[in-house]
């Protein structure tokens, strides 16, 4: 009976999380695409897209973490059949969303000519500044695009938007290989030209996933509270509440790879290479194992919203045991594919070599990157956030770094060092993270 229980909890994770895992990736191609058709033209660029993407990638989860406080909360709702709460949810997210979205973009755009402070090389930077400003740009659609996306996961509808991430992915591509090279009449813009792309396949994003909910008639018991007057800061603090520590959690997790982007920045331009030519790998397998943690939160946030606790607890762990099995495979295949990856990217064999060897470490971290991000997804739907926040600042900027820190200049490991350290902080991270949902998931379920 146990085993046919768990089996069924497979069968219902998955066919919510295959459609994430798709619209996930959708995010993560976009800079791999860029790197990849950057790379053509440079290391210099590689380096620079590289640097902009670290830092674009902070303020870019914070603002992804505020957005995936709405998907439990209308998980929760749903499960409870409170449709009122619903749709104030929806009009409240999307508000939020796009305030935050703004002030995202305003505060970037005026940070970013200190990237001078970071001590780089003098062209990385100049050439990293402008794509930064375009990526910031970016974020006011892609928080409309989220906020009508996790709406929609919090109902169990998960395949609408990866449809919409696989057309606008496609879209980036193209563009990507119009205005970076100067194609149909268009002078060759280089990184600048990627910026762009990224900027307009999000604008279509947040079209097609706003058209969608607010024509679609299956949401149509829910639009009529899509007005000013039924804006309440009690919902959107329900939202900011949730969702703040989620993007603290974030930003402690991913402002780790992006400090050590900067640290590889001190050792020179082809480290720095190789640092995006692995990181883009290693961030395909993560976005994709987030498509399982998603799917972890709706199932464990539903289950909690019928106070059906066993079944919440059975749907958390056959979700660990998704992402350890997918990202198992993920290192296996980095292995395989570690030589011939790299040169996809650019042609420089030191670039090549140094990337090669990167992977084999990153590969080693799969195993912990899926537990963690499984782990941070189950408690989401909990909506247990302030741990797991406090959990990653312990693993990546206590433990993680400082060893990547010293492992790199003290005892001149070079970029494997810094590696090595994210690896040691990962792993941390997972450990805390299991344990903290078998405790919370077994007391609830007694």
């Amino acid at each position: 009976m146990r085993s046919e229980e768990y089996k069924e909890h497979f069968r219902k994770n998955f066919l919510l999380a295959y459609p994430v895992v798709l619209s996930q990736l959708g995010h993560i191609m976009v800079s791999v695409f860029d790197s990849l058709m950057v790379g053509q033209i440079g290391t210099i660029p590689l380096a620079a897209a590289s640097l902009g993407n670290s830092i674009f990638t902070i303020t870019m989860v914070f603002g992804l973490g505020v957005s995936y406080s709405i998907t439990p909360l209308i998980a929760a709702a749903d499960g409870r059949r409170n449709y009122t709460r619903i749709s104030l949810l929806l009009l409240n997210g999307l508000f939020s969303n796009l305030l935050l979205g703004i002030i995202l973009f305003i505060a970037g755009y005026f940070l970013s000519p200190y990237i001078t402070w970071l001590n780089q090389p003098e062209e990385v930077v100049r050439q990293a500044i402008p794509y930064i400003n375009i990526l910031f740009l970016s974020m006011v659609p892609l928080m409309v695009f989220q906020a009508f996306r996790q709406f929609a996961e919090g109902l169990s509808l998960t395949k609408q938007a990866m449809y919409i991430s696989i057309v606008a992915n496609a879209l980036n591509i193209v563009l990507n290989y119009i205005l970076i090279y100067g194609k149909l009449g268009f002078e060759p813009m280089g990184l600048v030209g990627a910026g762009w792309a990224t900027l307009i396949s999000r604008v279509i994003m947040a079209l097609m996933m706003g058209g969608y909910i607010l024509y679609a008639k299956r949401f149509a018991a829910f639009h009529r509270f899509l007005t000013f007057r039924h804006l309440s800061f009690v919902h959107m603090y329900h939202i900011f509440r949730l969702g703040l520590p989620i993007s603290g959690q974030m930003v402690f997790e991913m402002g780790a790879f992006s400090f050590s982007a900067i640290m590889i920045g001190w050792l020179g331009a082809r480290e720095l290479a190789a640092h995006q030519i692995a990181i883009n790998v290693a961030s395909v397998t993560y976005m994709m194992a987030s498509g399982i943690a998603a799917a972890a939160t709706i199932r464990v946030g539903n289950q909690k919203g019928l106070r059906n606790y066993r079944a919440m607890r059975v749907a958390g762990i056959s979700s660990f045991v998704m992402g350890v099995l997918f990202m198992m495979v993920s290192g296996l295949l980095m292995i395989a594919g570690k030589n011939f990856i790299p040169s996809l990217y650019l042609d420089d064999p030191i670039v090549i070599e140094l990337a090669s060897t990167l992977l084999i470490i990153a590969a080693l971290f799969q195993i912990s990157d899926g537990v963690q991000v499984v782990g941070l997804g189950a408690l989401r739907g909990l909506e247990d956030v302030r741990i797991p926040g406090l959990i990653s600042l312990i693993a990546y900027w206590i433990i993680g770094l400082p060893v990547g820190y010293m492992l790199c200049f003290k005892l001149d490991f070079g970029v494997h060092g810094v590696w090595t350290g994210l690896l040691v902080g990962l792993s941390v991270a997972a450990i805390l993270l299991f344990w903290r949902f078998k405790m919370l998931s077994s007391r609830l379920s007694k």
